[in-house]
């Protein structure tokens, strides 16, 4: 017969292989987010994308809550703190992000955000105070390395400084937002945690899109919407942002965000073999340059026996 502490563990072990399970379904619907926005970049303009793609999201989103939850937690939400949480986080993270697909491809923007685990650790040392380790070190001078040998085939000389600050700048931000819905909101479900801080993305979002419109004028390409601009719209939104986002936010809850992140790892391969599926062509040096990113994100991510068994455990 078994003992009550084993039978504790073995609940927490089918619960930890859940919710990384979850987590490896959220990054594929994430991944796919990356092709979609592709596309639409041909014909619109980084903020109009970022705004629409929030809006889209978040009525989704608070859709499903209010169907599932009711009115009553809504009224009694944290809106003001999960709007600060999502528009700094999400809004402004995936704004630079995307903002470093349109200046490289998506195989790059993805291989950034698969160095989120570094970022992840990374506010770890500086919040929670862990220490750094030799791994961490060798791990991060990989995924740099990795990174230049991936945009090589892609960058511009003179782009790389701009776009590489972008994109780990919006990585560090989203891992930042990801930690804070989660610790930052307590009392809330799983799914109003999401719905605040997506309202904080689209909230940022239109914000941004109404001063570009006034003072930049650089919002006018997507003053045309066709049925395939649409079809794409909505791939990126409800299934790589807002059912995506769901379940990203229930795995960060379940492991925390430094291993949830760890599977962000594999976004460049589901990405490159997605643009595959679709017609392009394999590019040989981004796929050994996100090998090295991703041995390089493992080596940053080593532990002792010790320390390995504590980061499983459930918070």
């Amino acid at each position: 017969m078994s003992s009550p502490s084993s039978e504790v563990s073995a609940i927490k072990s089918l619960e930890i292989i859940k919710s990384n399970f979850l987590c490896v379904f959220s990054i594929l619907l994430f991944a796919t987010g990356f092709p979609a926005a592709e596309y639409l970049l041909k014909d619109w303009d980084v903020v109009s994308i970022i705004a629409a793609r929030n809006v889209f999201a978040f009525i989704l989103i608070f859709f499903i809550w209010v169907v599932i939850e009711g009115l009553r937690e809504v009224r009694a939400a944290k809106w003001i703190k999960g709007f600060w949480i999502g528009a700094t986080g999400f809004g402004v993270g995936s704004f630079f992000i995307l903002t470093l697909q349109s200046l490289t491809s998506p195989v790059i923007a993805a291989l950034t955000v698969a160095t989120m685990p570094v970022a992840a650790i990374s506010l770890e040392m500086f919040l929670d105070g862990r220490k750094m380790t030799r791994w961490f070190f060798f791990g991060v001078v990989l995924v740099l390395f990795g990174g230049f040998v991936a945009s090589g085939a892609t960058f511009e000389n003179d782009g790389i400084g701009f776009a590489a600050f972008l994109g780990i700048t919006g990585v560090v931000l989203f891992a930042w937002g990801s930690r804070a819905t989660v610790k930052n909101l307590p009392g809330m479900s799983i799914l109003g945690k999401t719905t605040v801080t997506t309202f904080g993305m689209a909230g940022a979002a239109v914000i941004v899109y109404f001063i570009c419109s006034i003072f930049f004028e650089i919002t006018e390409s997507a003053s045309s919407i066709t049925l395939k601009h649409l079809g794409l719209l909505l791939i990126y939104a409800w299934i790589a942002i807002g059912i995506s986002q769901i379940f990203w936010i229930k795995s960060v809850s379940q492991l925390g965000i430094g291993l949830a992140s760890f599977h962000l790892n594999a976004t460049p391969f589901y990405v490159m073999f997605i643009l595959f599926i679709l017609g392009d062509s394999w590019v040989w040096s981004q796929a050994i340059g996100a090998a090295i990113v991703i041995t390089g994100v493992i080596l940053a991510q080593q532990k002792s026996a010790k320390k390995q068994t504590e980061f499983f455990e459930l918070p």
